[in-house]
C-alpha cells in the first residue's frame, strides 16, 4: 500500500494542503496520519467520530491522529482496517512536524519488517514557503533536510512574491535538490501531488519513469572533469548535490556491489542517489534510487529521455567530498574492466570477492 510523506518548515502552508487533502473527493479510501485535530480544523468535514483518536471525514478520508511511536499507529491502523472497526483504504499520507527530520521516518517505513511487508514509500512531498523559503535553507538544517528527501516540491504564498523572487527560490531548489519535481501550489490540485491514477501528466513527465534525474545532471560543466556541483551551507553543515557521468556500459552486479557498499559506509551523509544506467545486456535504461543505507527496486525504463546512453548520477550528500565518492566509483570500475580482460571471466564474481 502506497504511505506518501506530507512535510514542509513551519508556516510553509503544509497545514493548509493537509486541509485540503482532507476534502478533496478524490482521495477517499485515503488514512491520513496527523499531529493534532485541533490543528487542521475538521468540525465541517465531520461525518463520524470513530474514537478519541480517528475520525472518518466526508471526503471519505479516515484521520487519524499519532499517538506515540509511528510503527505503533500504522500497525494500529491496518489491524483496525483488517478487521472492519474502520473502512478499508488503499493510500496512507502521514504528515511531519514542521521541525521534522523526515529521513528517520523514511527508514523506519522501508526497513522495518512489519511494515515493509505492509507499505511502500511513494512520493515525499514537501512544502515550501516564497516568502521565507529562501532563509530558512540558509539557517535551519531541518528544511535542507526535508528538501533533501523530496520528490515533489510545492512552493507556496507566491503571490506574496515578485516572479524573479520565485524563480530565484526554483533555482536555489534546483541546486540543493536537482531530482525533485518543483510546482507552484496554485498550479496543481492538492490530490494530483501525492501521484496515483489522477497524477497530473506534467508532474509525472518528471517522475522516475520518464526520467530519474528529473531533467537535471544531463547538463555538464567541461571546466569540472564532465560533473556539477552545487555547494549549500546551513547551520555550520554543508550539503552538497552533484551529479557523476559514466561512459560505457556498466556490469549491473559489480555496481550494485559498490552502491551497497557506499551507502553501508556513508549512508548517513547521502541523503539520497538517484540515477540512470546504462547496463551490459539491457536495451533500455535502468532507473536506481537510494535513500542513505536503502535502496530502491531498480526500475526499467521504457526508453532512454534522449540521444544520451552514458550513466548518470545524482547525489545529494552532506558533508561528503564528491572526489571520495567519485574515486571509489573509477576505481570500482577499472577493477571490474581489468579482471574481464585478463580473465575473461564475469567481473561481478571478482568484484563479489574484493568487496569482502
Amino acid at each position: 500500500m502506497p504511505v506518501n510523506l506530507l512535510t514542509g518548515f513551519l508556516g510553509s502552508g503544509k497545514t493548509t494542503l493537509l486541509r485540503e487533502l482532507l476534502a478533496d473527493p478524490e482521495l477517499k479510501q485515503t488514512a491520513v496520519l496527523i499531529n493534532e485535530f485541533g490543528e487542521v480544523g475538521l468540525d465541517h468535514h465531520l461525518l463520524e467520530r470513530i474514537d478519541e483518536n480517528v475520525v472518518l471525514l466526508n471526503s471519505g478520508c479516515i484521520c487519524c491522529t499519532v499517538r506515540g511511536e509511528l510503527v505503533d499507529a500504522l500497525i494500529d491502523l491496518d489491524t483496525r482496517r483488517a478487521r472492519g472497526v474502520i473502512p478499508d483504504f488503499d493510500r496512507v499520507v502521514i504528515e511531519t512536524t514542521g521541525l521534522a527530520d523526515p529521513f528517520p521516518a523514511l527508514s523506519t517505513l522501508r526497513a522495518h519488517p512489519v511494515l515493509a511487508n505492509h507499505f511502500s514509500v511513494d512520493k515525499v512531498v514537501v512544502t515550501i514557503d516564497a516568502v521565507n523559503g529562501e532563509a530558512q535553507l540558509g539557517d535551519r538544517l531541518e528544511a535542507v533536510r526535508q528538501l533533501a528527501a523530496a520528490d515533489v516540491v510545492a512552493i507556496t504564498k507566491t503571490d506574496l512574491c515578485s516572479r524573479e523572487a520565485v524563480a530565484a527560490l526554483r533555482r536555489k531548489l534546483t541546486a540543493i535538490n536537482p531530482s525533485a519535481v518543483t510546482v507552484l501550489r496554485q498550479d496543481a490540485e492538492a490530490a494530483h501531488l501525492l501521484g496515483g491514477s489522477s497524477f497530473s501528466p506534467d508532474l509525472a513527465d518528471a517522475s522516475t519513469d520518464a526520467d530519474p534525474l528529473g531533467g537535471h545532471g544531463h547538463h555538464h560543466d567541461k571546466g569540472d572533469g564532465g560533473h556539477h556541483h552545487h555547494h549549500h551551507a546551513s547551520g555550520g553543515s554543508t550539503v552538497t548535490s552533484f551529479s557523476l557521468t559514466v561512459e560505457g556500459r556498466l556490469d549491473w552486479t559489480a555496481f550494485g556491489i559498490w552502491l551497497t557498499m557506499l551507502l553501508n559506509r556513508h549512508g548517513d551523509r547521502i541523503f539520497r542517489v538517484k540515477g540512470i544506467l546504462n547496463v551490459g545486456g539491457e536495451d533500455r535504461p535502468v532507473a536506481i534510487h537510494g535513500v542513505q543505507r536503502l535502496v530502491h527496486p531498480p526500475v526499467h525504463m521504457k526508453a532512454w529521455p534522449d540521444a544520451d546512453r552514458r550513466s548518470k548520477l545524482v547525489f545529494i550528500v552532506e558533508g561528503l567530498d564528491q572526489a571520495v565518492i567519485e574515486r571509489s566509483l573509477r576505481v570500482f570500475n577499472d577493477l571490474s574492466d581489468r579482471l574481464l580482460s585478463q580473465t575473461g571471466e564475469n567481473p561481478s564474481r571478482q568484484a563479489r570477492q574484493l568487496a569482502l
